[in-house]
């Protein structure tokens, strides 16, 4: 028996947008994990539906732990494919991802629904559903928790790309990202404590010529 867990989000576009956004998120600085994406099939349904199939690959680095199962040269890359259909006229668009390599490993399934926010028409909802399997024998618990762990540290970078491309769309300054936030803190740090060097070495100076006067 494998682990679920669904979530609901908002993203702050209106549909249109965000399905454009949808095509366009990588890359940005929240995807470094994602290496390619191809799309492999792609074509319009008699009721006017897209349908599309994308080959992603991404980073996949296993835990330590976990290493000693696999040679040494196997690929910590993983395949995903992503399969999506697009209905414009009900303003839904449905993506399902599974991995095809590892799969002896662990399978993460994922089924996303984009749909216009019932409470706010100029929003979109995001539902995400997962299953995490793994047919490991001794340590597949394990690695489905670790496995869940992942895909739920990946659904926040997901939604801040998606958030970046939508700011980038809607002509807005992006978020700074956690790397750039604490950059500039490193640096203004440094600043501060260039200045206050300089005003300690400056009252030093001002109490040693002080002192001569009295000396």
């Amino acid at each position: 028996m494998g682990k679920y867990c669904a979530s609901l989000s908002v993203l702050k576009g209106p549909w249109d947008q965000v399905f454009a956004a949808f095509w366009q998120r990588y890359p940005n600085p929240y995807s470094k994990h994602v290496l390619t994406e191809d799309i492999v099939h792609r074509e319009v349904t008699p009721d006017h539906k897209l349908l599309s199939r994308r080959l992603l690959t991404k980073t996949n680095r296993m835990p330590r732990w976990a290493e000693r199962f696999f040679p040494a040269n196997v690929a910590h890359s993983v395949y995903i494919l992503e399969d999506s259909i697009v209905d414009p006229k009900n303003r839904t668009m449905t993506t399902f991802t599974w991995n095809i390599n590892h799969a002896r490993l662990m399978v993460v399934e994922e089924r996303c629904e984009y749909r216009v926010n019932p409470e706010n028409s100029n929003w979109t909802e995001v539902k995400r559903e997962a299953w995490v399997s793994s047919s490991l024998f001794g340590v597949s618990r394990a690695i489905q928790e670790f496995g869940l762990a992942r895909f739920k540290s990946n659904v926040t970078k997901s939604t801040k790309g998606f958030e970046y491309v939508l700011a980038r769309m809607q002509g807005e300054a992006p978020s700074k990202t956690l790397v750039e936030t604490a950059k500039e803190a490193t640096e203004k740090a440094k600043e501060t404590a260039l200045a206050a060097t300089e005003k300690a070495k400056d009252l030093a100076s001002k109490a040693a010529t002080k002192k001569k006067q009295y000396v």
